[in-house]
């Protein structure tokens, strides 16, 4: 069986309120390693709830979450923020760049809560923005790229550490249909080269770019291309073999 990278496991999420909302309501899902997976669905049907979720930026009011052998839902803060830093890599749709700074010091800082040397950090973002293709641009600032230049920018930010998971938020949302297909074809080869992705999008062309769908609505799964309604629910309980995962 292949490693399940990220397995959620009867995840429900409701925010207070009168009455209270229920944006998540009972997800099953698991993504395995080398996946290229698309959540798809429109406003208000739970995909940015599951990417926030999936992201350890919130957690679930109930089920279980494990993250590459962790299980997150009710890790203390400073060592789910470890395993934040160490398994996974974000893509915002809004890129979220310094201006100041160059492409390469942007994809460094996605190393500075691990605690890698400078010099290292450096060698690593180069590397990175090699396998974007933007090894030309490394030392132009952020305000001097265009928009595909600085969502691949954002890109190698998320791959600078290898993680074990690739999550991108709409990552053509802002993009000219030219840029965001040239994007999408680079994610396909990123994919071919191993990288775990999974993509939010509302954007059923840009979700089938995908080799799995996965559609929410009303905070349901409603359909896996993977199966014919039955859902993955590993749960992989194996230790991270990624090198310095909190203990």
């Amino acid at each position: 069986m292949s490693d399940v990278v990220l397995s959620l496991a009867g995840v429900t999420r409701t925010y207070a309120g009168t009455p209270p909302v229920e944006s998540l309501r009972g997800v099953d899902l698991s993504v395995t390693a080398g996946e290229f997976l698309a959540v798809v669905g429109p406003s208000g049907s739970g995909k940015t709830t599951l990417l926030n979720i999936a992201a350890c930026l919130d957690r679930p009011t109930h089920g279980e979450v494990h993250l590459a052998g962790h299980s997150v839902a009710r890790l203390p803060d400073r060592l789910l923020s470890s395993v934040r830093a160490h398994v996974l890599g974000v893509v915002f749709q809004q890129f979220f760049l310094l201006e100041q700074l160059t492409a390469v010091q942007n994809v460094a800082t996605g190393l500075l809560y691990r605690g890698v040397p400078a010099r290292a950090r450096r060698e690593a973002a180069i590397e990175a923005l090699t396998r974007v293709g933007l090894a030309a641009r490394a030392h132009h600032r952020a305000r001097e790229l265009s928009g595909g230049e600085r969502q691949r920018v954002a890109i190698a930010r998320a791959l600078v550490g290898r993680p074990a998971l690739v999550l991108a938020d709409e990552p053509t949302g802002n993009l000219d249909s030219v840029t965001g297909g040239n994007i999408l074809d680079m994610l396909r080869e990123l994919n071919g080269q191993g990288v775990t992705l999974v993509v939010i999008t509302h954007d059923h062309v840009v979700a089938s770019t995908a080799a799995r769908q996965v559609e929410l609505r009303d905070g349901r799964v409603v359909s896996d291309s993977a199966g014919s309604g039955r859902h993955h629910q590993e749960r992989s309980a194996a230790p991270s073999t990624i090198d310095g995962s909190p203990p």
